[in-house]
């Protein structure tokens, strides 16, 4: 039960940070500025279901995509690594803010879902992830861990105002920068993992 619990914490952690919650929060909160607290809570739901539509289609959609391309996993992973080290970098040093200009329509999918949440770097991260997953157990897990941690950037966002409040948009700012050095050194070991695993075949 232990190995089934770690490997559970181990897998939401690192979609936790990968969905970058803080700065998805800093998004919709320049974004819903001049709506009511109730249709803020109701747009960061579609927003969850958005994102959980479509983090489970590229999870399940990873080894498809590979085959079809005869592209190997390895290639992959160092790619999408070197994609997700960029964003992380970006964020880190504060590049990463997107312009709220004028809320026009539904914004939930785009742009707070696609690209805001699920951006270029967040899709080739979770296709390799998918991918790596060995086993049902390993993708029933996998699966429950990415609902989990989708499920909370939700509850950050119908939340952000309060959250605001308490931390200020400093504080926001300060734990965006965090995450995106967890970021920096998830995609160091996807591409450390890659460049192993293709020296191994040669």
């Amino acid at each position: 039960m232990n190995a089934y619990i770690n490997f559970f914490v181990a897998i939401w952690l690192k979609f936790f940070f990968l969905l970058t919650p803080f700065f998805v929060m800093s998004v919709f909160l320049s974004m819903t500025q001049e709506i009511a607290p109730r249709e803020r809570r109701r747009l960061a739901l579609k927003v969850t279901v958005a994102v959980l539509a479509a983090c489970f289609t590229l999870f399940f959609f990873g080894n498809h995509l590979f085959s079809l391309f005869g592209i190997t996993i390895d290639s992959f992973r160092i790619g999408a690594g070197a994609l997700l080290f960029l964003s992380a970098v970006q964020m880190v040093q504060g590049d990463a803010a997107v312009a709220p200009g004028e809320r026009q329509g539904d914004i939930s999918v785009v742009p707070l879902a696609i690209p805001v949440t699920v951006g270029p770097a967040t899709t080739g991260a979770l296709l390799v992830m998918g991918a790596e997953l060995q086993g049902a157990w390993q993708t029933v897990v996998g699966c429950a861990a990415l609902a989990a941690a989708v499920l909370c950037v939700g509850m950050l966002l119908a939340s952000a105002a309060s959250v605001e409040h308490v931390i200020g948009k400093r504080g926001i700012t300060i734990l965006s920068k965090l995450t995106g050095l967890m970021l920096a050194a998830l995609a160091a070991q996807i591409i450390f993992t890659g460049i192993k695993s293709f020296l191994a075949l040669k």
